[in-house]
C-alpha cells in the first residue's frame, strides 16, 4: 500500500472530519475529491498560473523573454517539489522521461506545421521552448501524485505487455499519421476493449470507491482540453490556422485521451505494485481500515 507522509495525512484526517460535521456526508466526501485532485495536478496549476501572470504583465521589450523565464519557473517547480519531497526521485525519473519524449513530440508536430510557439526566445530548440517539455511533465506528475494520493488499486489488469504494445502504437501513430492513414478509432477500440472491465480503486479517507479506467481517462481528457485553451487564449502556443480567442477543437480531448494511455502506462514502469490481474476486490486493500465489500456487493455497485 503507499504510504504518505505524516503531516500529510494528518491534514487530509482533520479536513476531512471538519467538513463532514459541517456538510452532508456526500458532499463532503465530494469536496475531499476536488482537493485531492487539486492537490495532486499542483505542478500543472502552478505552470498555467505561470502561463497566465506572465502573459499579464510581461512586456516586449525586457530583456528577459517570456518563454525562457518560464524555462526557469518550469525547473524551479520541480527543485522545489523534490525539495520538499512532494516527489520522490523515482517518481521524478519517470516524469523527466515524459519530458523527453514530450519534447520529440513537440520538435516533430511544430516542424510538421500541427501548432506554432510564436514568440521569441534564447532557450528554443527548432522553434520549440524548452519549458514545452515541462507541460507534458506536468501530466506525468499529475498521475504519479494522484495514484499516490489516493492510494489508487487498478483491478483486473489487463497482461502488461499489452499495455506497452498499446502506448507504443499510439505514441508512433501521433507521428506516423502524417504519412500513412490514421489509425486513432482503432486505438480508440482498442483502449475500451482492454481497459473497459479495469477499475480504479481509490480512497478518500477511510472509504474506498471505485470508477472504470476508461472513463477517468475521458473526464481528464476534458480537463487537459481546458487547459490546453488558455495556452492558446493567452498566445503561448497556437493551432495552425487559429485566432488566439477561438477555442481548441473538441477534436483535440481524442489526441489527449490517447496521449493519456501513453503516460498512464509510462508511470506504471515505476507503480507496478498497485496493478492487480485479479477481478475480485483488489487483496492489496484486504486489511485497510475499511473492509472490502462482499463480492455480491461489488456486483452491484
Amino acid at each position: 500500500m503507499t504510504q504518505h507522509a505524516p503531516h500529510t495525512l494528518n491534514i487530509e484526517r482533520r479536513l476531512g472530519d471538519w467538513m463532514r460535521a459541517r456538510l452532508p456526508y456526500a458532499l463532503a466526501e465530494f469536496v475531499m475529491f476536488v482537493l485531492k485532485q487539486g492537490w495532486a495536478c499542483l505542478f500543472g496549476i502552478c505552470l498555467l498560473a505561470a502561463i497566465l501572470g506572465t502573459k499579464a504583465i510581461w512586456q516586449p521589450d525586457w530583456v528577459l523573454h517570456r518563454y525562457d523565464a518560464l524555462v526557469g519557473v518550469a525547473l524551479g517547480l520541480q527543485v522545489l517539489f523534490l525539495a520538499l519531497k512532494l516527489e520522490s526521485w523515482e517518481e521524478a525519473k519517470v516524469i523527466a522521461l515524459f519530458h523527453l519524449t514530450g519534447t520529440a513530440m513537440e520538435l516533430f508536430k511544430v516542424q510538421a506545421g500541427s501548432w506554432a510557439y510564436p514568440e521569441p526566445g534564447i532557450l528554443k530548440l527548432m522553434g520549440v521552448p524548452l519549458f514545452s517539455g515541462f507541460m507534458y511533465a506536468a501530466v506525468g506528475s499529475y498521475m504519479a501524485r494522484v495514484i499516490r494520493l489516493f492510494d489508487m488499486q487498478f483491478a483486473p489488469y489487463p497482461p502488461f505487455w499489452t499495455t506497452l504494445v498499446l502506448a507504443t502504437a499510439i505514441y508512433v501513430n501521433f507521428f506516423a499519421h502524417h504519412f500513412v492513414p490514421d489509425i486513432r478509432y482503432l486505438l480508440f477500440a482498442a483502449t475500451l476493449v482492454m481497459f473497459l472491465r479495469t477499475r480504479i480503486w481509490f480512497r478518500i479517507g477511510a472509504n474506498w470507491y471505485w470508477m472504470p479506467l476508461p472513463l477517468a481517462a475521458f473526464f481528464s481528457s476534458f480537463f487537459l482540453w481546458l487547459a490546453e485553451n488558455i495556452g492558446t487564449l493567452t498566445g503561448t502556443w497556437l493551432y495552425a490556422g487559429q485566432n488566439p480567442l477561438e477555442k481548441v477543437s473538441f477534436a483535440k480531448m481524442g489526441s489527449w485521451y490517447l496521449l493519456l494511455y501513453v503516460s498512464f502506462v509510462t508511470v506504471t514502469l515505476v507503480i507496478r505494485h498497485a496493478l492487480h490481474r485479479d477481478a475480485q476486490y483488489p487483496a492489496a486493500l484486504e486489511g485497510s481500515d475499511k473492509a472490502a465489500p462482499q463480492q455480491d456487493q461489488e456486483q452491484q455497485a
